[in-house]
């Protein structure tokens, strides 16, 4: 079969709620049997992988005649090596997205929704259906492609990681996480549940249910407000939001670091006083993380580097 173009092209997928299940519980009869003992509806998982099946097999059907096609699995995103020229494109939900974006430098990513039925989309702009124009116009560049801010977390040691939607840095299970802040000038030991440093794109996810959270609080002691970032922190925002999570103040340790803007070329400093189990993590992927121990200095702040998202 003639292709349209040498280009390679890489297919991110991910496991269904079924396949998931099926490598649990080795069959689909097992699957099925753990589910409706649990009250569940097994008719809405089989729903979910068909829908998301069809929709790869679709996409796979138009990218084989294309180029050079790659499938690759979400699993193996930290481990695979993405070519200057490939153009890629992720089928499911808008977390595959932003795992996929960390892994990218120049190439483009597309983003398509498998079930525009049940998934919102807010980074899954396209369906399968859609590929065949979306494709060529973006090897061509005649698409628009919005330049993401990412947030990055560089070590002492010469490691780094970059976050689409958010970075962790905390303790690997859920006991305080000890460190020292520094940020806006200010030094400050804290105990607490961790930090989180969110992106523009990443303001609807965890940054978003952190200050629902302290609003309700607020609203819990009689004050009326809603907390939340600026309308002007977009995706292409060059700058960042820090959260501490659950701060204790004591004797040692202080509470008046907790939540502030991150600019670009200013980044917050953090030094781990934790001698085991310290761990940076980002966009929900703790399986890709560095390890963050007495000795280790973390400075996290706005990445060099963009995503380049297909809209």
């Amino acid at each position: 079969m003639n292709k349209m173009t040498d280009r390679k092209v890489v297919l991110v997928t991910q496991k269904t709620r079924l396949q998931e299940l099926i490598r649990r519980y080795n069959t689909v009869g097992q699957a099925q049997f753990y589910v409706e003992h649990h009250g569940g509806d097994f008719g809405d998982y089989l729903a979910e992988d068909r829908a998301y099946q069809s929709a790869v097999e679709q996409a796979v059907g138009f990218l084989e005649q294309y180029g050079r096609l790659q499938v690759l699995d979400r699993s193996l995103l930290p481990d695979y090596l993405f070519g200057d020229g490939d153009l890629v494109i992720a089928i499911g939900r808008d977390g595959l997205v932003a795992n996929t974006l960390k892994y990218l430098t120049v190439q483009k990513l597309i983003g398509v929704n498998p079930d525009p039925a049940r998934w919102d989309g807010v980074l899954l702009p396209f369906s399968a259906k859609d590929l065949p124009a979306i494709v060529p116009e973006t090897a061509l560049g005649r698409r628009k492609v919005r330049r993401i801010t990412l947030a990055e977390a560089k070590l002492n040691d010469g490691q780094s990681l970059c976050g689409v939607n958010d970075i962790f840095i905390g303790q690997r299970t859920h006991v305080s996480a000890r460190y020292e802040l520094q940020a806006s000038g200010i030094t400050e030991r804290q105990s607490s549940s961790g930090i989180i440093v969110s992106t523009g794109l990443g303001a609807t996810g965890w940054l978003k249910s952190i200050l629902a959270g302290a609003s309700g609080i607020d609203r819990s002691f009689g004050i009326r407000q809603n907390l939340q970032v600026s309308g002007s922190f977009t995706w292409e925002s060059r700058s960042l939001y820090y959260t501490v999570r659950e701060p204790y103040p004591s004797h040692s340790t202080g509470a008046n670091l907790v939540f502030g803007s991150i600019r670009e070329g200013e980044p917050i400093r953090i030094t781990s006083c934790m001698p085991e189990n310290g761990v940076i993590f980002s966009d929900g992927m703790e399986q890709d993380y560095l390890e963050f121990n007495s000795g280790a200095v973390a400075t996290v702040g706005v990445a060099e580097r963009v995503g380049n998202l297909v809209v």
